[in-house]
């Protein structure tokens, strides 16, 4: 079974779990706070010496890094990856654009913002630099939105999963989503795809259910 590092908190795990519950994969969650430290750790360094989560244990002392990268090797065989060479391209453009454009402005809005106390007059400075390029990125898939059901090929994807994981939580940052019609309907969309969780959803809330 797969063991994952995450932070409940966090969009980069949360995308990790959200495809974990697509694919039906049982895995065991271990709680990391990076706000306590604990991803710096001389146990934690040990598995990942960049010192960040999530972090997958595919195997005993094997680890993998990088939420889009976790993301692409969970989906590797599955209906959230296509075989066409064009569309697991078009995958990679959408991962790669989340990863420049989405996270540095919109998840680094909700980290100081939302996670940190006090973390907006600390980044005062860059707030409207964040609020400037998150608000472009937002009317970037917007644009895509409006035209497509999902963002890589006809069928809901990776892609999706990590486009969603930061953006569905930018109004909780000061983002203005009212300008953009059909991302709003595609947050939508998504959140409605079967075997859908939330992002306070955890394995432990499914055991204590049962």
């Amino acid at each position: 079974m797969h063991k994952l590092y995450s932070m409940q908190r966090s969009g980069n795990c949360y995308k990790v779990r959200l495809a974990l519950a697509q694919l039906g994969i049982p895995y065991e969650n271990v709680e990391i706070d990076i706000l306590k430290g604990e991803t710096h750790t001389p146990d934690f360094l040990a598995k990942n010496p960049s010192g960040q989560i999530p972090l997958l244990e595919v195997a005993p002392d094997r680890h993998l890094a990088e939420s889009n990268a976790i993301l692409w090797f969970l989906a590797e065989r599955s209906p959230l990856l296509s075989d066409d060479h064009l569309q697991r391209a078009a995958v990679l453009q959408w991962l790669f654009f989340e990863q420049h454009a989405i996270v540095p402005n919109i998840g680094a809005a909700y980290f100081w913002l939302c996670l940190v106390k006090g973390g907006r007059e600390l980044q005062q400075h860059a707030l409207d630099d964040w609020m400037e390029e998150g608000q472009r990125s937002l009317n970037v898939l917007d644009k895509h939105a409006s035209r497509h059901r999902y963002f890589a090929g006809d069928t809901y994807s990776i892609a999706d999963i990590a486009l969603y994981a930061y953006t569905h939580l930018a109004e909780q940052c000061d983002f203005d989503l009212s300008p953009f019609p059909a991302l709003r309907e595609w947050l939508n969309r998504i959140s409605r795809e079967p075997r859908h969780i939330a992002m306070d959803w955890s394995p432990a809330a499914l055991s204590a259910a049962e």
